[in-house]
């Protein structure tokens, strides 16, 4: 369980911009845009906080499930 993964992608016109990784701990952003947004993610501490407790409310409740 401990090779679970959380991610969660922001995309516009089928581009990538950002995304929270669960391994990371933090959002990354691969864009001008995205790089803005995920410094400013980051420094929410309550948002950090809601995503990391994505990967065991959301993948971890579902593991058995496949």
């Amino acid at each position: 369980l401990k090779d679970i993964q959380y991610i969660r992608s922001y995309c516009y016109d089928k581009l990538e911009y950002a995304r929270f990784d669960s391994n990371v701990g933090k959002y990354v952003g691969y864009t001008t845009y995205g790089v803005k947004n995920a410094e400013r993610w980051n420094n929410i501490p309550s948002e950090i906080s809601a995503m990391r407790a994505q990967r065991e409310a959301y993948c971890l409740n579902n593991i058995g499930i496949d």
